[in-house]
C-alpha cells in the first residue's frame, strides 16, 4: 500500500468519525429541544452529516479497498442514500432556517 492510499484511508477515517458525532450531537440537540422550528434545523442537521457519512464509507467501500461485486454494491447503495440523506437535510435545513428567520 502506498502511502497517498494509506493517507486517503486515514482521511477517510476521521471524517467519517467526525460526521459520525456530528451526527449523535445533532440528533441528541434534535430530540431534547422544544422548539419545533429548532428541533427541525438540527434533524436537518443530523441529515447532513449523516448524508456525508454514507458518502464517506461509499467512497471507502468503492475506491480504496479491492472491489468485489459485493463491496461495489455496498458501496453503490450507500452512496445513493447518503445523496438522498444529504439533499433531503439541505432541503429542510434550508425550510426551517427561512421559518426560524420569519418567525417574531
Amino acid at each position: 500500500m502506498s502511502t497517498l492510499e494509506a493517507t486517503a484511508q486515514w482521511v477517510l477515517f476521521l471524517a467519517i468519525l467526525a460526521s459520525l458525532i456530528l451526527s449523535v450531537v445533532f440528533s441528541y440537540r434534535s430530540r431534547r429541544n422544544a422548539d419545533q422550528t429548532l428541533r427541525g434545523l438540527y434533524g436537518a442537521r443530523m441529515n447532513i452529516c449523516m448524508g456525508l457519512m454514507l458518502i464517506f464509507l461509499a467512497i471507502l467501500q468503492m475506491f480504496i479497498y479491492s472491489g468485489s461485486t459485493l463491496r461495489v454494491i455496498v458501496g453503490a447503495l450507500f452512496l445513493v442514500l447518503g445523496i438522498f440523506n444529504l439533499f433531503a437535510g439541505l432541503r429542510n435545513h434550508s425550510h426551517f432556517k427561512r421559518r426560524r428567520s420569519s418567525a417574531p
